[in-house]
């Protein structure tokens, strides 16, 4: 099998795999990755850092073939995929060749599991080891870690990588044992908190002296599945707050289960709706920064997000009685708490307001978006306490989700909200 063989399988069958990011980090040598990446080519993701650059990565395995049997996984030691496997030079080698040529700034490399997990890890460390070291590659590189590999091998992943992540996949123990037998959450959590710490203690040690070799400067991330079980968002997301918030976690992303061939009689026939999955990013979102706990997102009655509405605008519609709120006088927190304001224009209304008192001309000013937030504000020249008590406030507030861009602004006035 020629190299372009392998790249074509091996990216290929990286595709599943979501926690693939690079925000969180400096650039290692602005000089050597200034451009934008490349807008095509196998293999190749796309991520932003928070100065707002795409960043392009070479998203690969080192080889699909794995002694797992884990039921929701193409690569799974069962299925009839197609197999491959690159040398450590030749991942070496294609990562120089895209990197020269401008397609990519950084490198994304996880791994099936073969002959077994430390042997794996190695493989997987010794091509940041080689690029760092005998290449002096300053581009960005992930590395996915295999929890059952040994703490030595995943703490010197950390010296080369930017970023480290180990995917939880399923969100409950039972999950894991009905597909993923081998996988075991309290050793995926066990190395999640070896990791923090070493994370942390680099971070001290390079606070007295500057010197001192980082470790995963840009944190460790991971992955859930969504819908290969019937585990409820409820479940997903107070995982992802137990993960946030004992192994401080950049990023939990969350990938809705895409059906493989010759799959087991024990996954679901069909995908979930990608909705859910857009649902779910956007509730991680009011978590990390809107300071909404997960057991405000779903309720026992619901334990799913609302598909037709985004999380914020739902829990506003079942807590009617806390609005509308005060944008003159009541704090951040229930600024937040108003569907359709950012964290951005709730800094820019707390600004404003110690000069004078808001009016709906100042909130056109910042562009926000009226028709969302009217039935739940309170301005000097808008009092909207009527407009909670109606029965079709929710279809109404749908409709005007779905207005066309152009609408003209006379529709805000209109007192149909």
């Amino acid at each position: 099998m020629d190299l372009e063989q392998k790249l074509s399988i091996l990216a290929d069958a990286a595709k599943y795999d979501a926690s693939c990011a690079s925000s969180g980090t400096n650039q290692r040598n602005s000089r050597e990755s200034t451009g934008i990446g490349s807008t095509t080519g196998m293999g190749i993701c796309h991520s932003f850092t928070p100065d707002g650059r795409c960043v392009s990565l070479l998203k690969i395995l080192l080889t699909n073939y794995c002694t797992y049997d884990c039921l929701y996984c193409v690569n799974r030691v069962s299925s009839s995929t197609p197999r491959a496997r690159f040398t450590v030079d030749e991942v070496v080698g294609l990562t120089l060749d895209f990197y020269r040529r401008n397609y990519i700034e950084g490198l994304f490399l996880s791994s099936g599991i073969i002959r077994n997990p430390d042997y794996t890890m190695e493989q997987v460390v010794s091509v940041a080891r080689k690029l760092r070291q005998d290449h002096a590659f300053r581009g960005y590189i992930h590395l996915k870690t295999i929890p059952e590999a040994n703490q030595a091998l995943i703490d010197e992943a950390g010296r080369w990588a930017d970023r480290i992540s180990i995917n939880i996949e399923l969100p409950r123990p039972q999950d894991l044992q009905q597909l993923a037998p081998e996988k075991n959450l309290d050793r995926i959590r066990s190395s999640m908190g070896a990791i923090q710490k070493r994370i942390e203690q680099a971070r001290a040690e390079t606070n007295e002296n500057s010197k001192a070799p980082p470790f995963a400067p840009a944190g460790q991330s991971t992955q859930m599945i969504v819908g290969a079980t019937d585990a409820p968002d409820s479940s997903i997301l107070s995982q992802a707050t137990r993960l946030y918030g004992s192994y401080k976690l950049r990023r939990v992303y969350y990938s809705a289960f895409s059906p493989i061939p010759d799959s087991s009689k024990k996954l679901p026939l069909t995908a979930p709706p990608l909705v859910r999955e857009h649902r779910l990013y956007q509730a991680d979102w009011l978590m990390r920064f809107y300071e909404f706990r997960a057991q405000e997102l779903t309720t026992e009655q619901a334990p799913n997000l609302d598909l037709q509405i985004d999380p914020k605008l739902a829990w506003a519609l079942r807590n009617r009685h806390l609005f509308p709120v005060k944008l003159n006088t009541d704090p951040r927190h229930l600024l937040l708490r108003v569907p359709g304001l950012g964290v951005r224009n709730v800094d820019r209304i707390l600004q404003a307001r110690r000069w004078h008192s808001l009016r709906l001309d100042d909130l056109i000013r910042l562009r926000v978006a009226l028709q969302k937030v009217m039935p739940f504000i309170e301005t000097t020249d808008h009092h909207p306490a009527s407009s909670l008590e109606k029965e079709d406030l929710r279809s109404r507030l749908v409709r005007g989700e779905q207005l066309d861009l152009f609408t003209p602004e006379r529709s805000v006035y209109s007192g149909q909200l």
